[in-house]
């Protein structure tokens, strides 16, 4: 429902800055746009300003699940590839250790909840070798294990709005397919299924656009691997310049729809 026009004017901030210098005075109704740079421990403020009626565009849902491999996993366990599991403490590891032995999972992959760009994934034997390493506290918690596949092949699908591309990643000396760790990208033609994937893991985060890394397998399955509000965009057609331009119209497209009838102007 478009704010009345009677009704006090709602600020709308568009800085990390601004924020936090009028948080306490913040009122049912304020907007703030754009991505909030919080620290773990300040990540519980995204509650508080939800609890509060303070609106968050992206939402704070997105903002949230971007930062943490564990949520995602949670959170698209259907749309991710069998057998993904969130590993948050030594008794979910325990579990997972008779579960993926009962399975006969071989080779595994884990995740750190809070690394990107290929530099918190690890690749081990088998899950005792990970039960190991977790337990001694060379691998800290919490994490996400799954199945190693060999032969998958790396997709980065960035959509901004009607804006959709979308470009295979591979490096043939390390499973880490990104282009931080040396891959080489090529334009991938995305199929409808693998289309609705993306739609319905972003509607499902309330993701008004994203970069989403898909797994796509020998036989043509497509899983989620991960998702983000923003990553980079080496390999990619577009540039950075045009990047930004369509961010910042999809904001001010979602003030403009906000605001609507009122008279306010972007």
């Amino acid at each position: 429902m478009s704010p009345s026009l009677t009704s006090p004017r709602p600020s709308i901030l568009t800085s990390n800055q601004n924020l936090f210098e009028k948080y306490h005075l913040l009122r049912q109704g304020d907007i703030f746009v754009g991505r909030l740079r919080l620290k773990k421990s300040e990540e519980h403020l995204l509650l508080d300003l939800v609890e509060r009626g303070i609106i968050l565009f992206p939402s704070a849902l997105s903002q949230q699940v971007c930062r943490s491999k564990t949520f995602q996993a949670h959170l698209f366990v259907n749309e991710m590839l069998p057998h993904t599991t969130a590993i948050h403490d030594q008794h979910d590891m325990l579990e997972a250790l008779n579960y993926y032995q009962h399975k006969a999972i071989g080779q595994v992959v884990t995740k750190d909840d809070r690394k990107n760009a290929g530099m918190g994934i690890f690749r081990w034997r088998d899950v005792e070798e990970v039960f190991t390493h977790s337990s001694l506290g060379s691998l800290p918690f919490p994490f996400v294990i799954q199945p190693f596949i060999k032969g998958s092949m790396d997709v980065r699908v960035i959509i901004l709005g009607d804006y959709i591309e979308a470009y295979s990643r591979k490096n043939p000396y390390n499973f880490r397919n990104n282009l931080h760790c040396g891959g080489e990208s090529t334009p991938y033609a995305l199929t409808e299924k693998q289309r609705d994937l993306c739609k319905y893991v972003m509607d499902r985060g309330k993701f008004p656009y994203a970069h989403l890394d898909l797994m796509v397998l020998e036989n043509g399955e497509t899983y989620l691997a991960e998702i983000n509000l923003r990553g980079g965009i080496k390999g990619a057609r577009i540039s950075g310049k045009d990047y930004n331009r369509k961010v910042d119209r999809i904001h001010e497209e979602f003030l403009s729809t906000h605001f609507a009838g009122t008279g306010r102007k972007f």
